[in-house]
Protein backbone atom coordinates (compact mmCIF):
# COMPACT_ATOMS: atom_id res chain seq x y z
CA UNK A 1 0.00 0.00 0.00
CA UNK A 2 1.48 3.42 -0.91
CA UNK A 3 2.03 5.99 1.82
CA UNK A 4 -0.81 8.44 2.47
CA UNK A 5 1.24 11.60 2.91
CA UNK A 6 -0.20 13.14 -0.25
CA UNK A 7 -3.73 14.52 -0.49
CA UNK A 8 -4.77 12.53 -3.54
CA UNK A 9 -6.91 9.51 -2.59
CA UNK A 10 -5.43 6.08 -3.26
CA UNK A 11 -6.74 2.56 -3.77
CA UNK A 12 -10.51 2.09 -3.66
CA UNK A 13 -11.10 5.74 -2.71
CA UNK A 14 -11.76 7.76 -5.86
CA UNK A 15 -12.27 11.48 -6.16
CA UNK A 16 -15.79 12.58 -5.35
CA UNK A 17 -16.60 15.99 -3.94
CA UNK A 18 -15.77 18.29 -1.05
CA UNK A 19 -17.71 21.01 0.75
CA UNK A 20 -17.52 22.88 4.03
CA UNK A 21 -19.60 23.99 6.99
CA UNK A 22 -18.96 26.96 9.26
CA UNK A 23 -17.52 25.15 12.29
CA UNK A 24 -16.26 21.78 13.49
CA UNK A 25 -18.25 19.22 11.46
CA UNK A 26 -19.43 17.11 14.38
CA UNK A 27 -22.11 14.70 13.10
CA UNK A 28 -23.96 13.65 9.97
CA UNK A 29 -25.70 10.97 7.99
CA UNK A 30 -26.78 9.85 4.52
CA UNK A 31 -30.41 9.53 3.58
CA UNK A 32 -31.67 6.04 2.81
CA UNK A 33 -30.95 6.08 -0.93
CA UNK A 34 -27.92 8.38 -0.65
CA UNK A 35 -29.47 11.31 -2.47
CA UNK A 36 -28.45 13.68 0.33
CA UNK A 37 -25.83 13.98 3.07
CA UNK A 38 -26.89 15.97 6.14
CA UNK A 39 -24.19 17.49 8.38
CA UNK A 40 -24.25 19.38 11.69
CA UNK A 41 -21.48 21.59 13.01
CA UNK A 42 -20.45 22.41 16.57
CA UNK A 43 -21.87 25.94 16.35
CA UNK A 44 -25.39 24.65 15.68
CA UNK A 45 -25.47 24.86 11.90
CA UNK A 46 -27.34 22.19 9.91
CA UNK A 47 -26.57 21.62 6.21
CA UNK A 48 -27.84 19.33 3.46
CA UNK A 49 -25.67 18.49 0.44
CA UNK A 50 -26.59 16.77 -2.79
CA UNK A 51 -25.22 13.26 -2.49
CA UNK A 52 -23.77 13.13 -6.01
CA UNK A 53 -22.44 16.62 -6.60
CA UNK A 54 -21.94 18.02 -3.09
CA UNK A 55 -23.95 21.13 -3.95
CA UNK A 56 -25.52 22.69 -0.88
CA UNK A 57 -29.29 22.14 -0.91
CA UNK A 58 -30.08 24.19 2.20
CA UNK A 59 -28.58 25.44 5.46
CA UNK A 60 -29.90 26.57 8.84
CA UNK A 61 -27.64 28.43 11.25
CA UNK A 62 -27.71 28.29 15.07
CA UNK A 63 -30.38 25.61 15.32
CA UNK A 64 -29.34 24.77 18.88
CA UNK A 65 -28.12 27.37 21.38
CA UNK A 66 -24.58 26.37 22.29
CA UNK A 67 -24.23 23.89 19.45
CA UNK A 68 -25.17 20.43 18.17
CA UNK A 69 -23.93 17.31 19.94
CA UNK A 70 -25.53 14.43 18.01
CA UNK A 71 -27.61 13.55 14.95
CA UNK A 72 -29.65 10.53 13.86
CA UNK A 73 -31.26 9.87 10.47
CA UNK A 74 -34.76 8.33 10.59
CA UNK A 75 -34.87 4.82 9.01
CA UNK A 76 -37.21 6.16 6.32
CA UNK A 77 -34.55 8.66 5.26
CA UNK A 78 -37.06 11.50 5.02
CA UNK A 79 -36.36 13.09 8.41
CA UNK A 80 -33.61 13.31 11.01
CA UNK A 81 -33.12 14.40 14.61
CA UNK A 82 -30.49 16.67 16.15
CA UNK A 83 -29.61 17.04 19.83
CA UNK A 84 -27.88 19.97 21.43
CA UNK A 85 -26.49 21.78 24.43
CA UNK A 86 -29.79 23.61 24.87
CA UNK A 87 -31.59 20.54 26.24
CA UNK A 88 -33.65 20.09 23.09
CA UNK A 89 -34.11 17.59 20.28
CA UNK A 90 -35.27 18.90 16.91
CA UNK A 91 -36.85 16.68 14.26
CA UNK A 92 -36.26 17.97 10.72
CA UNK A 93 -37.51 17.22 7.23
CA UNK A 94 -34.64 16.37 4.90
CA UNK A 95 -36.10 17.86 1.72
CA UNK A 96 -36.49 21.48 2.83
CA UNK A 97 -34.80 21.64 6.22
CA UNK A 98 -37.95 22.56 8.12
CA UNK A 99 -38.24 21.81 11.84
CA UNK A 100 -41.19 19.46 12.25
CA UNK A 101 -40.99 18.90 16.01
CA UNK A 102 -39.27 20.57 18.95
CA UNK A 103 -38.80 18.34 21.98
CA UNK A 104 -37.77 19.80 25.34
CA UNK A 105 -35.76 16.97 26.91
CA UNK A 106 -34.22 18.60 29.98
CA UNK A 107 -32.00 21.30 31.40
CA UNK A 108 -28.69 19.64 30.58
CA UNK A 109 -26.91 18.73 27.36
CA UNK A 110 -28.61 16.14 25.16
CA UNK A 111 -25.54 14.12 24.22
CA UNK A 112 -27.09 11.08 22.50
CA UNK A 113 -30.04 10.56 20.17
CA UNK A 114 -31.13 7.41 18.30
CA UNK A 115 -34.13 6.13 16.33
CA UNK A 116 -35.37 2.60 16.88
CA UNK A 117 -34.83 0.39 13.81
CA UNK A 118 -38.56 0.48 12.97
CA UNK A 119 -38.66 4.28 13.32
CA UNK A 120 -41.44 4.21 15.93
CA UNK A 121 -39.37 5.53 18.83
CA UNK A 122 -36.81 8.26 19.29
CA UNK A 123 -34.51 7.97 22.31
CA UNK A 124 -32.40 10.75 23.80
CA UNK A 125 -30.18 11.03 26.85
CA UNK A 126 -29.83 14.15 28.96
CA UNK A 127 -27.49 14.11 31.93
CA UNK A 128 -28.41 11.04 34.03
CA UNK A 129 -31.71 10.22 32.32
CA UNK A 130 -32.83 8.64 29.07
CA UNK A 131 -36.20 9.41 27.45
CA UNK A 132 -38.24 7.85 24.66
CA UNK A 133 -40.63 9.70 22.35
CA UNK A 134 -43.32 8.54 19.97
CA UNK A 135 -43.75 9.41 16.32
CA UNK A 136 -45.67 12.58 17.24
CA UNK A 137 -42.89 13.79 19.55
CA UNK A 138 -44.79 13.06 22.75
CA UNK A 139 -42.85 11.61 25.67
CA UNK A 140 -43.54 7.91 26.14
CA UNK A 141 -41.39 7.42 29.23
CA UNK A 142 -38.43 8.80 31.16
CA UNK A 143 -35.99 6.73 33.18
CA UNK A 144 -34.97 7.28 36.76
CA UNK A 145 -31.52 8.77 37.28
CA UNK A 146 -28.57 6.61 36.28
CA UNK A 147 -25.54 6.46 38.60
CA UNK A 148 -23.78 8.99 36.34
CA UNK A 149 -24.23 10.86 33.06
CA UNK A 150 -25.37 8.49 30.32
CA UNK A 151 -22.36 8.10 28.02
CA UNK A 152 -23.96 6.06 25.21
CA UNK A 153 -27.28 4.65 24.00
CA UNK A 154 -28.07 1.99 21.40
CA UNK A 155 -31.14 0.06 20.25
CA UNK A 156 -31.13 -3.72 20.58
CA UNK A 157 -33.69 -4.29 17.87
CA UNK A 158 -36.98 -2.40 18.04
CA UNK A 159 -38.00 -3.60 21.50
CA UNK A 160 -35.10 -2.65 23.76
CA UNK A 161 -32.92 0.37 24.39
CA UNK A 162 -29.49 0.00 26.01
CA UNK A 163 -27.73 2.71 28.01
CA UNK A 164 -24.18 2.86 29.33
CA UNK A 165 -22.89 4.88 32.27
CA UNK A 166 -20.60 4.46 35.26
CA UNK A 167 -20.80 0.90 36.52
CA UNK A 168 -23.43 -0.62 34.27
CA UNK A 169 -25.27 -1.21 31.02
CA UNK A 170 -29.07 -1.26 31.36
CA UNK A 171 -31.72 -2.47 28.91
CA UNK A 172 -35.13 -0.74 28.88
CA UNK A 173 -38.38 -1.92 27.32
CA UNK A 174 -39.07 0.37 24.35
CA UNK A 175 -42.79 0.69 25.03
CA UNK A 176 -42.98 0.92 28.83
CA UNK A 177 -39.52 2.10 29.85
CA UNK A 178 -39.29 -0.68 32.39
CA UNK A 179 -35.68 -1.49 33.24
CA UNK A 180 -34.76 -5.08 32.45
CA UNK A 181 -31.38 -6.75 32.25
CA UNK A 182 -28.50 -4.92 33.92
CA UNK A 183 -24.84 -5.73 33.20
CA UNK A 184 -22.53 -4.52 35.96
CA UNK A 185 -18.93 -3.40 35.68
CA UNK A 186 -16.87 -1.51 38.27
CA UNK A 187 -15.67 1.32 36.11
CA UNK A 188 -16.69 4.21 33.89
CA UNK A 189 -18.00 3.08 30.49
CA UNK A 190 -17.23 5.67 27.80
CA UNK A 191 -18.48 3.97 24.62
CA UNK A 192 -20.78 1.13 23.56
CA UNK A 193 -21.55 -1.04 20.54
CA UNK A 194 -24.11 -3.84 20.23
CA UNK A 195 -23.87 -6.81 17.89
CA UNK A 196 -26.63 -6.81 15.24
CA UNK A 197 -28.61 -9.50 17.09
CA UNK A 198 -28.33 -7.55 20.35
CA UNK A 199 -26.65 -10.43 22.19
CA UNK A 200 -23.12 -9.07 22.56
CA UNK A 201 -22.54 -5.77 24.33
CA UNK A 202 -19.11 -4.16 24.03
CA UNK A 203 -18.02 -1.11 26.01
CA UNK A 204 -14.85 0.93 26.12
CA UNK A 205 -13.81 1.70 29.69
CA UNK A 206 -11.99 4.54 31.41
CA UNK A 207 -9.35 2.02 32.51
CA UNK A 208 -8.15 1.55 28.90
CA UNK A 209 -9.94 -1.76 28.37
CA UNK A 210 -12.84 -3.12 26.33
CA UNK A 211 -15.38 -5.12 28.32
CA UNK A 212 -18.00 -7.28 26.64
CA UNK A 213 -20.94 -9.39 27.77
CA UNK A 214 -22.94 -12.15 26.11
CA UNK A 215 -26.51 -11.52 27.21
CA UNK A 216 -27.70 -15.02 26.35
CA UNK A 217 -25.18 -16.71 28.66
CA UNK A 218 -24.35 -13.98 31.14
CA UNK A 219 -20.63 -14.51 30.51
CA UNK A 220 -18.33 -11.53 30.22
CA UNK A 221 -14.72 -10.88 29.24
CA UNK A 222 -12.24 -8.04 29.16
CA UNK A 223 -9.63 -7.04 26.59
CA UNK A 224 -6.93 -4.87 28.15
CA UNK A 225 -3.67 -3.27 27.04
CA UNK A 226 -5.02 -0.31 25.07
CA UNK A 227 -2.83 2.81 25.35
CA UNK A 228 -5.88 5.04 25.85
CA UNK A 229 -9.63 4.93 26.38
CA UNK A 230 -11.23 2.82 23.61
CA UNK A 231 -13.77 5.39 22.46
CA UNK A 232 -14.06 4.01 18.91
CA UNK A 233 -16.00 0.72 18.60
CA UNK A 234 -17.87 -0.86 15.68
CA UNK A 235 -19.47 -4.22 14.83
CA UNK A 236 -19.84 -5.45 11.29
CA UNK A 237 -23.36 -6.28 10.03
CA UNK A 238 -22.89 -10.01 10.61
CA UNK A 239 -21.72 -9.59 14.19
CA UNK A 240 -18.52 -11.51 13.44
CA UNK A 241 -16.00 -8.69 13.88
CA UNK A 242 -15.64 -6.03 16.57
CA UNK A 243 -13.25 -3.23 15.62
CA UNK A 244 -11.82 -1.22 18.52
CA UNK A 245 -9.20 1.44 19.07
CA UNK A 246 -7.71 3.33 21.96
CA UNK A 247 -4.62 4.57 20.13
CA UNK A 248 -2.95 4.43 16.71
CA UNK A 249 -3.69 0.75 16.08
CA UNK A 250 -7.12 -0.67 15.18
CA UNK A 251 -7.62 -3.95 17.04
CA UNK A 252 -10.19 -6.31 15.48
CA UNK A 253 -11.65 -9.14 17.58
CA UNK A 254 -13.34 -12.06 15.85
CA UNK A 255 -16.45 -13.71 17.27
CA UNK A 256 -16.26 -16.39 14.60
CA UNK A 257 -16.35 -19.91 16.04
CA UNK A 258 -15.35 -19.88 19.71
CA UNK A 259 -13.71 -16.42 19.62
CA UNK A 260 -12.70 -13.96 20.72
CA UNK A 261 -11.55 -15.65 23.94
CA UNK A 262 -8.29 -17.46 23.42
CA UNK A 263 -7.65 -15.94 19.99
CA UNK A 264 -5.23 -13.30 18.72
CA UNK A 265 -6.95 -10.19 17.32
CA UNK A 266 -6.10 -8.55 14.06
CA UNK A 267 -3.91 -5.45 14.36
CA UNK A 268 -4.34 -2.79 11.66
CA UNK A 269 -1.45 -0.33 11.60
CA UNK A 270 -1.17 2.73 9.37
CA UNK A 271 -2.31 5.74 11.43
CA UNK A 272 0.42 7.84 13.03
CA UNK A 273 -1.91 9.42 15.61
CA UNK A 274 -4.86 8.09 17.62
CA UNK A 275 -7.88 6.70 15.80
CA UNK A 276 -11.02 8.76 16.46
CA UNK A 277 -13.76 6.89 14.60
CA UNK A 278 -14.53 3.50 13.04
CA UNK A 279 -17.32 2.46 10.67
CA UNK A 280 -18.13 -0.75 8.78
CA UNK A 281 -19.79 -0.61 5.37
CA UNK A 282 -23.16 -2.39 5.31
CA UNK A 283 -23.18 -6.05 4.30
CA UNK A 284 -19.42 -5.91 3.91
CA UNK A 285 -16.20 -6.66 5.73
CA UNK A 286 -14.77 -3.31 4.73
CA UNK A 287 -13.87 -1.08 7.67
CA UNK A 288 -13.11 2.65 7.54
CA UNK A 289 -10.97 4.31 10.18
CA UNK A 290 -10.27 7.99 10.75
CA UNK A 291 -7.72 9.57 13.07
CA UNK A 292 -6.30 12.65 14.67
CA UNK A 293 -3.72 12.59 11.87
CA UNK A 294 -6.44 13.44 9.34
CA UNK A 295 -6.00 10.05 7.69
CA UNK A 296 -8.95 8.04 6.38
CA UNK A 297 -8.15 4.39 5.69
CA UNK A 298 -10.35 1.65 4.22
CA UNK A 299 -9.44 -1.90 5.28
CA UNK A 300 -10.48 -5.25 3.86
CA UNK A 301 -10.89 -7.82 6.65
CA UNK A 302 -11.12 -11.57 7.02
CA UNK A 303 -13.31 -13.49 9.48
CA UNK A 304 -10.36 -13.88 11.85
CA UNK A 305 -9.98 -10.09 12.15
CA UNK A 306 -6.84 -9.85 10.06
CA UNK A 307 -6.68 -7.62 7.01
CA UNK A 308 -4.93 -4.82 5.22
CA UNK A 309 -5.48 -1.33 3.77
CA UNK A 310 -7.10 -1.06 0.35
CA UNK A 311 -7.65 2.70 0.21
CA UNK A 312 -6.51 5.86 1.95
CA UNK A 313 -6.82 9.64 1.84
CA UNK A 314 -6.00 12.71 3.93
CA UNK A 315 -8.39 15.45 5.09
CA UNK A 316 -7.57 18.84 6.57
CA UNK A 317 -7.81 18.03 10.28
CA UNK A 318 -8.94 15.53 12.91
CA UNK A 319 -11.53 13.13 11.49
CA UNK A 320 -14.71 13.61 13.53
CA UNK A 321 -16.94 11.04 11.82
CA UNK A 322 -17.00 8.60 8.91
CA UNK A 323 -20.26 7.95 7.07
CA UNK A 324 -20.73 5.12 4.58
CA UNK A 325 -23.48 5.66 2.04
CA UNK A 326 -26.04 2.86 2.57
CA UNK A 327 -25.04 1.11 -0.67
CA UNK A 328 -21.34 1.13 0.34
CA UNK A 329 -20.31 2.89 -2.87
CA UNK A 330 -19.42 6.20 -1.24
CA UNK A 331 -17.72 7.27 2.00
CA UNK A 332 -17.86 10.71 3.61
CA UNK A 333 -15.53 12.16 6.23
CA UNK A 334 -16.23 15.10 8.54
CA UNK A 335 -13.31 17.01 10.01
CA UNK A 336 -12.49 19.54 12.71
CA UNK A 337 -11.99 22.40 10.24
CA UNK A 338 -15.53 22.00 8.93
CA UNK A 339 -14.52 19.97 5.92
CA UNK A 340 -16.96 17.51 4.33
CA UNK A 341 -15.25 15.15 1.91
CA UNK A 342 -16.96 12.36 -0.05
CA UNK A 343 -15.19 9.74 -2.13
CA UNK A 344 -16.57 7.24 -4.63
CA UNK A 345 -15.58 3.76 -3.46
CA UNK A 346 -14.44 1.22 -6.03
Amino acid sequence: MPDISGKAPKGVLNRGWSASVDDYAIAGGWTRSGEALVVADAAGGIYAFDGKSGARAWACQESHDGGVLAMAIHPSGTSFATAGQDGRVLVWGVAKGQVKQTIEVGKGWVENVAWSPDGRWLAASCARQVCAYGADGSEAWRSENHPSTVSAIAWAGARELATACYGRVTFFDARSGEAGQTLAWKGSLVSMALSPDGDVVACGSQDNSVHFWRRSTGLDSMMSGYPGKPSALAFDDAGILLATSGGQVVTVWSFHGSGPEGTTPGALELHVESVTTLAFARRSMRLASGGRDGAVVVWSLKKNGEGGPIGAAIVADVVADLLWRPDGRALAALDAQGGVTAWRVG
